[in-house]
């Protein structure tokens, strides 16, 4: 589990590898990462904007950014927290994530939260830093 807090927003990510989905004879390796939003502030938020920084193993980065996560664009009171899982495929059995959210306050202020950079690796593979 990789875990971050800014702006008492908590954002923990786990990944894990989507065997069943990738084909390692074609380079394709596929990763599934399920992210959990904590809203430890005193006031409602609401998440309108990610930015994903991807690297794979050779040094390639892809920049991903949009509305919302998985067609949403959640709405969290103090308290409560939103989970959701998407993925993302690879041309290497290894790489790294990093991102953002552009998170919305009651009073329409927008702030950065950081997602925590974490890393993709095949299960049992011989681990590097990415």
């Amino acid at each position: 589990m990789y875990r971050a807090q800014t702006h008492d927003i908590e954002i923990t990510v786990e990944p894990f590898y989507l065997e069943s989905q990738s084909e390692p004879d074609d380079n394709r390796f596929v990763w599934g990462y399920r992210v959990v939003i904590v809203n430890h502030s005193g006031q409602r938020v609401q998440l309108r904007d990610r930015y994903w920084r991807i690297t794979d193993g050779m040094g390639h980065v892809d920049e991903v950014s949009g509305e919302g996560v998985v067609g949403k664009q959640p709405v969290l009171d103090p308290g409560e927290r939103f989970e959701y899982t998407s993925g993302c495929p690879l041309d290497t059995p290894s790489g790294v994530m990093v991102g953002q959210y552009r998170m919305e306050g009651t009073g329409g202020q927008s702030f950065l939260v950081d997602i925590p950079a974490f890393s993709l690796d095949l299960p049992n593979a011989v681990r590097t830093l990415n």
